[in-house]
């Protein structure tokens, strides 16, 4: 199935998977490595602010 976007087709989970780099902490998704694969919005919202929660609560 295709998937017209903003940005163009792309298929479903062909072009979904983040590359690889060497190094995790230069990936622009590491800040959601913690999160289980299909995390929904609901998930990913909740996910950030108890990560900016745990940084505000260091400072």
């Amino acid at each position: 199935m295709k998937i017209e976007g903003e940005r163009g087709a792309m298929t479903d989970s062909a072009e979904c998977s983040p590359k690889t780099t060497e190094r995790d902490d230069e990936r622009d998704d590491a800040h959601l490595e913690d999160l289980e694969e299909g995390a929904g919005c609901t998930e990913i919202w909740e996910h950030l602010a108890e990560k900016r929660e745990e940084r505000d609560a260091t400072r």
